[in-house]
């Protein structure tokens, strides 16, 4: 079982965010991860570039794997830019980047004046830009294309002997039987009552194309402070992400998504949705229970707005010995 940190830009300065990435690879996660965002979810927040930032990290740092939890190709990424970035990395950073797709979230395309996509075109956009990444980095030089159009587009520094992983984000069976045709793996929220759905429809999809299933990979979100009240104080503002429709529908005013998140999401609703607990059995119990739906690694977002340096200082003593020693 592998454990990966997840570095939130909505919520953290990216500086911040660097000091985050350095202790816990000294914990001893197995990887870092940052969302990438050009808005948070909620006003005031936080959005560093996530790619200038996943550099600075990586050289910061000495082993740990490192990506994006997700990427989405669409209006701010081009998949041609997205290929070339990640080809870069793992000419600089042999062995050590995966890439995080997924469909993407009106919050961060639309404010460029996009038009947001019905969710099955979001997920067909999404397929047709992992097999352009796929055939760049096998070389090829691509013309053409529906939903991302180009020209001779050709990747001129690619690495030889290993080319990222590929993790695909799916909510739904659509996406996941992406993930099953183009990625190495999928990657999901830690959902009990989703994930089994999806799990189905990605290794049956798998099946149907003649592959093997790859990495599970389920996503939790984590908050611990000295005491419960302060756990829950520093990650409140993530009410603001927990609708599922601001996922899939055009919302992409932040104050207003915060403040919608306010009414649907109670307090108690929150504490069910995140890891949020001053315990440190409390957060070992609710990660094993991540483990028994079927994760092979578990991507753990530091949402410990109250001090979240202490919080990985408590996962490095108390919660990663526990689970390593349980795996």
């Amino acid at each position: 079982m592998r454990y990966l940190h997840l570095c939130a830009h909505e919520q953290f300065p990216p500086e911040q965010l660097l000091r985050q990435a350095v202790a816990a690879e000294e914990a001893g996660f197995s990887g870092i991860g940052c969302s990438d965002h050009l808005q948070p979810w909620w006003e005031p927040g936080e959005a560093g570039h996530a790619w200038v930032w996943l550099g600075a990290a990586a050289q910061a740092t000495e082993r740990v794997s490192f990506g994006t939890a997700v990427t989405p190709p669409g209006p701010r990424y081009h998949p041609v830019l997205i290929a070339q970035a990640w080809a870069t990395m793992e000419l600089m950073f042999p062995g050590r980047p995966y890439l995080g797709v997924g469909s993407g979230e009106a919050l961060n395309e639309v404010p460029l004046g996009a038009e947001w996509p019905t969710p099955g075109e979001k997920v067909e956009r999404m397929e047709e830009a992992l097999e352009t990444i796929r055939a760049l980095w096998e070389g090829e030089r691509l013309d053409g294309g529906r939903h991302f159009k180009t020209d001779r587009a050709y990747v001129h520094s690619r690495p030889e002997n290993r080319r990222p992983p590929i993790y695909v984000s799916a909510f739904g069976p659509k996406a996941a039987a992406v993930a099953a045709r183009q990625g190495d793996g999928i990657w999901t929220l830690a959902d009990p009552e989703a994930v089994p759905e999806i799990l189905d429809a990605y290794r049956g999809a798998a099946e149907d194309a003649g592959r093997e299933p790859g990495e599970v990979i389920l996503q939790a979100a984590f908050s611990w402070a000295p005491d419960d009240e302060a756990a829950l104080e520093g990650c409140r503002v993530w009410k603001g992400a927990q609708p599922k429709e601001f996922y899939r529908d055009d919302w992409h005013d932040p104050q207003a998504m915060y403040e919608e998140g306010e009414r649907q999401v109670s307090d108690e609703e929150l504490k069910e949705a995140l890891i949020v607990a001053a315990d440190p059995e409390t957060h070992v119990e609710r990660i094993r229970e991540v483990e028994a739906m079927g994760a092979t690694t578990v991507a753990l977002m530091n949402n410990s707005g109250a001090d979240p340096l202490g919080a990985i200082d408590v996962y490095k003593s108390s919660v990663l010995p526990r689970l390593h020693g349980s795996a």
